[in-house]
This record gives C-alpha cells, sequence and structure tokens, in this order.
C-alpha cells in the first residue's frame, strides 16, 4: 500500500480532528450523561431526543443548519466574529464544533447507560461517610462506569474519523485544513483515481474492524468478569 504525500496530510488531520473532538466531547458529553441518568425531570424526554438526533437527522439536514448558524448571519457566526474569531465554516475548528454534535449521541449514551446502571447504593454509602459531590463522582463513578466511559472514547473517536456528509458541508475540501481521509476518499473517487482511492477504503476498512473488534472484546471480557464475580 503507498500513500501519498496528500494522503498522510489527510490521515494526520483525521486524527487530529478525532482526537479533539473526542477530548471534548468527553468535557461536554459527560455532564449531560450525568444529568440524563440522575434527573426525573420530565424535560428528559425532549433533552434525550435533541441528544441523540444525529442518529437519525442526515448528515447533509445537519451540516446545512449549522453552515448557517456558523456563518456571518448566525447567531454562532456572529458570537465568533464578535470574539474577533471570524466564521467558523471552512476552517478546523468548524469542523470540530460540526463534529463534536454530530457525534455527541455516541459519547453521551454510553457514559449515561454506565451511569444509570451504577444506582443510587455506591453514592449513598459515599456520601455517608463524608465523600462530597465531586470527589463521589472521581472516586465512586468514574472507576465503577469506567467501561462506559472507554466505550464512549472509542465510538467518539471512531464515529468522527469516519464522518463524510457533515465535514463536506462544514469544511469543504480544502488541503491540510478540513482534507480529511473520507474527503479526500470522495475525491478520488470523483476523478476516477481507483488506486489511491482503494489505499484509503482499504485504511478505513481495516482501521473499522480493528476499532470494532478491540470494543466487542473489551465487552466480552467485561461481562466475562462479571459473571465470574456473580458466581
Amino acid at each position: 500500500m503507498s500513500l501519498t504525500e496528500a494522503d498522510m496530510a489527510a490521515i494526520w488531520l483525521t486524527v487530529r480532528l478525532a482526537g479533539t473532538v473526542t477530548l471534548l466531547l468527553l468535557l461536554v458529553g459527560t455532564p449531560i450523561a450525568w444529568w440524563l441518568a440522575r434527573t426525573r425531570s420530565w424535560v428528559k424526554g425532549p433533552v434525550s431526543a435533541i441528544v441523540a438526533m444525529p442518529l437519525v437527522l442526515p448528515p447533509t439536514v445537519l451540516g446545512f443548519y449549522l453552515l448557517i448558524a456558523m456563518g456571518p448571519d448566525g447567531f454562532i457566526g456572529q458570537l465568533t466574529s464578535s470574539l474577533g474569531l471570524g466564521t467558523l465554516p471552512f476552517t478546523f475548528w468548524g469542523l470540530v464544533v460540526a463534529s463534536i454534535v454530530y457525534s455527541l449521541p455516541f459519547v453521551v449514551q454510553p457514559i449515561q447507560n454506565a451511569i444509570e446502571a451504577l444506582g443510587d447504593r455506591p453514592l449513598e454509602i459515599a456520601a455517608t461517610l463524608h465523600s462530597g459531590p465531586i470527589d463521589r463522582f472521581f472516586t465512586v463513578v468514574i472507576p465503577i462506569a469506567k467501561p462506559g466511559f472507554i466505550t464512549a472514547i472509542i465510538l467518539g473517536f471512531a464515529h468522527t474519523v469516519g464522518e463524510f456528509g457533515i465535514v463536506l458541508m462544514i469544511g469543504g475540501n480544502i488541503p491540510g485544513e478540513t482534507q480529511v481521509i473520507s474527503v479526500l476518499l470522495y475525491e478520488h473517487v470523483e476523478v476516477m483515481n481507483y488506486d489511491h482511492a482503494h489505499n484509503l477504503a482499504l485504511l478505513m476498512v481495516v482501521f473499522s474492524f480493528l476499532i470494532l473488534f478491540g470494543l466487542y472484546s473489551f465487552q466480552r471480557r467485561k461481562r466475562s468478569i462479571g459473571l465470574n464475580l456473580g458466581g
């Protein structure tokens, strides 16, 4: 497999984007997941629906509205312009914002499920030992719900790597700035450069297999440990 300089640049940009988005998603998604797992408010239903919308909404639709919102006349665009940051479309950070929105459910839902499975009992016991809310979160919630966090990290990273429609809508195809693997692959196919397209496609197939194989192996191992402890 031979990769061109443009291929390597797209790979590096994709990894950089996925890493940045995954880190920010953990910071943004964890409080959302915590609130959804613990609240009994009627607002939980609408908020859950909003978080999960990227699962069913076509990426081009989501990308279109984000493009409007981040443009010169959109509320995000006006905010970033007032801060001296310019507008975000067709920039790396525009891709980051769009990817955070698009990959949000892949991070929120595994963490939410893990926190819900935790139940109230461990937190109540920690509270009786005079453990504060922040201390309880870091010493009780994170260690017990760690499989959910690991799953969220893997899915968030992998989903960001595989994005196409939304990154094309928001970032276009600017080499070194917004040209990620999926977009470059599309460009290769457009000009009928099938050899280079095959190299990138095969790379994505191998990456996807390894990610899913690792995730399923991790989940199977955790279930096996749980059954052994239960037995």
